[in-house]
């Protein structure tokens, strides 16, 4: 039978065909809220010979409610290294592989990189589905200047911050932080020693969540709110640039 012929009596068999092409998928998930997976984000993972997950635990939960099957291997900061290799060697012996972080998109704060790079290098296909993550919500949440912004992710939690903190305080486009909660009003301080205590921001926790919630104002009268009321969940902080 050819091709076309499969098309008219199979609708569905190129996308089939088109899914199972050996490649490496990066594959976001939701950062809270399930109704955010896509469909095209659950079709890659029920078809893909391997899914990568920072968290097979976390990732299993996930799974089991949309009905995904297929099987898991962790892969996450202690053991991707190790495992770049093997994996470019899979995907090249005709292996589709899916990579998804415990939230969001892989790579950003979360494993990735270095298998991308890797598979790059080697001439092996790479392909990312748009998708959730938590830093471009907060981001036109925070009613901040959107048009140039920088990602910073975590700062450094000691070599380094000094200089870091110092080397931001000219920066003059709107500045994407992820913190802990246990960390938030040291940082917050730490932008209020360097930025000045006027300079807007935005806090967001919890984002797509029931108890979703983001506070703005400048850095003093954010710090004040924060040192009385207790911090739970994921938090990116928007900071407003030099002016």
């Amino acid at each position: 039978m050819e091709f076309d012929d499969c098309l008219q009596i199979f609708p569905n068999f190129a996308i089939k065909y088109v899914f199972l092409e050996a490649k490496l998928y990066l594959v976001p998930t939701p950062i809270g809220n399930l109704d955010d997976m896509t469909f095209r984000a659950i079709r890659i993972l029920k078809e893909v010979d391997l899914i990568l997950a920072e968290d097979t635990r976390t990732s299993g939960k996930l799974l089991k409610h949309f009905e995904i099957g297929t099987q898991m291997m962790s892969h996450h900061m202690h053991n991707e290294h190790k495992m770049v290799a093997r994996i470019v060697d899979r995907i090249q012996a005709g292996e589709s592989i899916a990579l998804i972080s415990d939230a969001g998109t892989p790579a950003i704060s979360d494993p990735g990189f270095l298998v991308t790079r890797a598979c790059i290098q080697e001439g092996v296909a790479v392909e990312c589905l748009p998708g959730a993550t938590a830093f471009v919500p907060a981001l036109v949440n925070s009613g901040l200047p959107n048009d140039k912004f920088v990602f910073e992710g975590f700062l450094p939690v000691k070599k380094g911050r000094q200089t870091r903190l110092l080397f931001l305080a000219a920066e003059t486009r709107t500045m994407i932080f992820y913190e802990s909660p246990h960390k938030l009003l040291k940082t917050l301080t730490h932008f209020l020693e360097y930025f000045g205590a006027d300079r807007q921001v935005s806090v967001s926790r919890e984002l797509t969540k029931l108890f979703e919630e983001t506070k703005r104002g400048t850095l003093e009268e954010v710090i004040a709110y924060f040192s009385k009321n207790t911090l739970k969940g994921e938090i990116v902080v928007v900071v407003e640039g030099k002016k």
